[in-house]
């Protein structure tokens, strides 16, 4: 399986990616072995889950390349995203 995932950290920052070890990635990512999300601690808001690497690709650059699904994926969660 591959993941497409959507992380908050302590201050309110956002951050999407994919992997195909959710648990792992989660873990780098807190312990600041990404270099975008050094020094900060990530909570996973909400993840998809896809068979095909293609397709989760596709998605995680759909989030990034186009505010208008950021920001409906931002609305789906925005409760999940006020809870600390």
């Amino acid at each position: 399986m591959y993941y497409v995932y959507f992380l908050q950290s302590g201050v309110g920052k956002t951050y999407i990616g994919y992997t195909n070890d959710l648990k792992r990635r989660l873990a780098q990512h807190n312990s600041s072995q990404s270099t975008y999300t050094r020094n900060q601690k990530w909570r996973l808001v909400y993840y998809e889950a896809y068979a095909s690497k293609a397709d989760a690709v596709c998605r995680e650059k759909c989030l990034k390349q186009r505010g208008q699904a950021v920001r409906q994926l931002k609305d789906r969660v925005s409760e999940s995203l006020r809870t600390s």
